[in-house]
């Protein structure tokens, strides 16, 4: 299980926010969650290497496990993200088909070849990626449109599905099957809201409505491996 911490949220509080972020990455490790630092970076590349020492770098950087990280500004963006996060043993998660509705506007564009360009950004992780079982260079595939699934896994056999989008944003764990078919590791189910409104849904202690909704996504996302 990992812990995915949205940077806008604690970045909107200035210098407070960024101190309570390094605690909650700092808890989630105690705790043993994996740490993903939902930031969706990508820049020139002497920028990118700035935003990988502040993500996946040891402190003052986060120190970070993964990273999520935005691939339209092409390879020479990404590879610093991708070089300092593989030099600290860290992963990175590249925005290939995001679970918003206005995804579609852009990456589900069809290019001049006939693909998508999801397609595109797909293959580009897959030759990004280094390692076996699982590569180190991940991808995000959005659970809200799991008809994509099957071909993505075709694009990108060892790639690490981060699947945004279950719960509030209307995405059902039973769909993904084609995200687990080299294993439980090939997938990690994302919910946010469902898990932090548990207690307020099902009534009762807020924690432990929390941490049942997260386990329930767990099973149910196991058995589909």
């Amino acid at each position: 299980m990992a812990a995915k911490p949205q940077h806008a949220f604690f970045e909107q509080l200035g210098f407070a926010g960024w101190l309570a972020l390094e605690h909650v990455c700092a808890h989630a490790r105690a705790a043993g969650l994996l740490v993903i630092a939902d930031a969706k970076r990508g820049d020139v590349p002497s920028t990118a290497a700035a935003y990988s020492r502040a993500l996946t770098g040891p402190p003052p950087g986060l120190a970070a496990d993964a990273i999520t990280a935005n691939p339209l500004m092409g390879r020479d963006a990404l590879e610093p993200l991708i070089a300092g996060a593989r030099e600290r043993g860290a992963g990175a998660f590249l925005l290939v088909r995001t679970s918003n509705p206005g995804a579609a506007d852009v990456l589900d564009l069809e290019l001049a070849s006939g693909e998508p360009l999801w397609a595109r950004l797909a293959a580009i992780t897959a030759e990004l990626g280094e390692g076996d079982p699982l590569a180190d260079v991940g991808a995000v595939t959005g659970a809200t449109v799991p008809e994509h699934l099957a071909r993505m896994r075709e694009l990108m056999p060892r790639t690490p599905f981060l699947l945004p989008g279950i719960g509030a944003q209307g995405g059902d764990v039973a769909a993904l099957a084609p995200a687990f078919a080299p294993g439980r590791a090939a997938g990690l189910v994302s919910a946010s809201r469902s898990i932090a409104g548990a207690g307020e849904a099902r009534g009762g202690d807020p924690a432990q409505a929390a941490r049942a909704e997260a386990e329930r996504l767990r099973e149910a996302a196991w058995k589909l491996a």
